[in-house]
């Protein structure tokens, strides 16, 4: 097989999807930390089931527009750290091939190659000896392989053995996998997605196919309907929608090189909604503005433009209440948002008592995907908006969020639900966006957090000797203790992290605790720190008995 097209692929896609599912506990289980949230198999899972359900759906026998597909499931469904650099791994796998019907050798494992590229950059900090590594050194054996590999069966198998190699050496290159004694989940996670596309170009029998379910479709239909009632025609501060695209033209180019992101950022100060997507030929644009010319003016520096679109909201508006007069309750359009993700009813009704617009659900057990994090935005229908993840598994799929809206969007990145309490609190409507997330950001880095699980299995990490079953205190994200007793561990926590400089001590108890567990711990603080004032909730959240935060 010297060459795949994007029915074969979809294929692959499929095979790998489904090999990782059936594999997703496994990697759950490589956690490091033996808490009950070690979610990236199944935020793995989630997110390639998303790129399957959508390539099977635009599956064609063109491999760059099947590729599309796929990278476009995978981008919307992304799910946690894994989920997200999976999806970033072959969205730089399909912008390479995306004008190809087919794909041979050379093709595929610099597709790869490009792949890896693109998810590095996307991660602020990469870390070796994680997905990322395992990821590039198998594009790297594909790429030094290319003249041995015969088919591409070959190169798959010389990826998936490259790849299990690389996880074998994770442990070398992060110190607390071999603490603990496992590999790194997420290239676990991504073995099983080669070693389903082996398996799918080698003919091998798989399980039966798992039915995986659809996910709801990004564009809602009636978003512009629906915004109608939250403003008077004269309310519109840019009055017409102005849709262009702009053809390069290499003269042009040769006196202001095309830079899009240069592009975007002198656009968006002719107004609001602004949307460029652009390739190495074609960009186009979306943007509300009162000064529809200026925007094509500007656009035609870099080439001729073709399929103009000018509409003037304001009559649009007027025509539609005119027609449609409607004596629903219809929702407060707001300015701005505050949306973000917690577990546990306490803890979201807390949360929006202080200013959150919307909470999602989701936490140790459950990351919320990009789109999941982009309808809820939507559905409030503010004009800007600030995404406090409270979850460092969050924070990619947030950051993609942002990416993918377009009203003014940032990610305070929170990793914490006291993180994401501090934050709320320093939040100014006055401010800017950019303000906002730096001085929300601020806030939050000066809490200190804590919490209080149980173990799922025995382990030892940093020295301190864990028992299934027991519990653990975190302080910072660091084990700092473990005892069979609830009581003590809280206790020994909360005391630990109390300085004399601090004030406060925040107690959110979970679902499992009773009021009367949680205020024998918080007397017990007072007894010992005269100097601290104790605020006692029930966040009624799942997983962890205390959330503890001091300030």
């Amino acid at each position: 097989m010297t060459s795949i097209n994007g029915l074969q692929f979809a294929k692959m896609v499929e095979m790998g999807s489904h090999h990782l599912h059936q594999n997703a506990d496994y990697v759950d289980s490589l956690n490091v930390f033996p808490v009950p949230d070690g979610d990236t198999g199944t935020n793995m899972n989630l997110s390639m089931t998303s790129g399957a359900k959508e390539t099977e759906r635009n599956a064609q026998e063109h491999i760059g527009l099947t590729a599309q597909a796929f990278s476009k499931g995978l981008l919307m469904g992304a799910r946690g750290n894994s989920g997200v650099i999976l999806s970033q791994l072959f969205r730089g796998f399909s912008k390479q091939i995306e004008k190809e019907a087919d794909v041979n050798v050379k093709q595929f494992a610099e597709a790869l190659k490009y792949g890896v590229d693109t998810a590095y950059k996307a991660v602020m900090k990469p870390v070796e000896g994680t997905i990322l590594t395992v990821a590039k050194d198998a594009a790297n054996a594909a790429v030094e392989h290319i003249e041995d590999a015969s088919d591409l069966i070959a190169l798959l198998e010389i990826i998936v053995e490259e790849a299990k190699a690389s996880l074998k050496r994770t442990p070398d290159l992060l110190p607390v996998l071999k603490e603990v004694g496992v590999v790194d989940s997420g290239g676990q996670g991504l073995v099983y997605v080669y070693e389903g596309f082996l398996a799918c170009l080698k003919g091998e029998e798989l399980p039966e196919k798992v039915v995986m379910h659809s996910m709801d479709d990004l564009v809602n239909t009636e978003h512009h309907r629906s915004i109608q009632g939250f403003m008077n025609s004269e309310d519109i501060e840019f009055g017409y929608c102005t849709e262009f695209m702009v053809k390069l033209d290499s003269d042009k180019l040769l006196d202001q090189p095309f830079d899009e992101a240069v592009f975007r950022q002198d656009l968006s100060k002719l107004g609001d909604s602004l949307l460029v997507i652009s390739d190495d030929e074609v960009v186009k644009v979306h943007i509300h503005t009162e000064e529809p010319g200026d925007a094509l003016s500007y656009g035609q520096k870099y080439g001729s433009l073709t399929k103009m679109k000018i509409d003037n909201m304001r009559e649009q508006h007027s025509d539609i209440m005119d027609r449609d007069e409607v004596s629903t309750q219809r929702p407060t359009q707001h300015k701005y948002a505050i949306v973000t993700v917690s577990m546990g009813k306490g803890i979201a009704e807390l949360l929006k008592s202080i200013g959150a617009s919307a909470v999602i659900e989701g936490g140790q057990t459950m990351n919320p995907s990009t789109e999941d994090i982009v309808k809820a935005i939507q559905e409030i229908g503010a004009e800007k908006v600030l995404i406090l993840p409270n979850n460092k598994n969050i924070i990619m799929a947030a950051e993609q969020a942002a990416e993918v809206l377009d009203i003014q969007a940032a990610v305070v990145p929170t990793t914490s639900v006291p993180e994401g309490l501090a934050a709320i609190l320093a939040f100014n409507p006055e401010a800017t966006v950019e303000k906002n997330a730096q001085t929300m950001l601020q806030a939050s880095s000066s809490i200190k957090t804590g919490q209080v699980t149980y173990a799922v299995r025995d382990t030892s990490i940093d020295g301190i000797t864990i028992r299934k079953d027991d519990f653990m205190g975190l302080a910072q994200g660091k084990i700092t203790s473990s005892n069979p007793s609830l009581e003590d561990v809280a206790k020994n926590l909360i005391s630990s992290m109390i300085d004399e400089e601090d004030e406060i001590v925040t107690i959110i108890y979970g679902e499992d605790v009773t009021t009367e567990e949680a205020e024998k711990v918080s007397s017990y603080i007072e007894e010992q720190f005269d100097h601290i004032d104790i605020e006692l909730y029930a966040g009624k959240q799942p997983l962890y008995p205390y959330i503890i935060s001091v300030e």
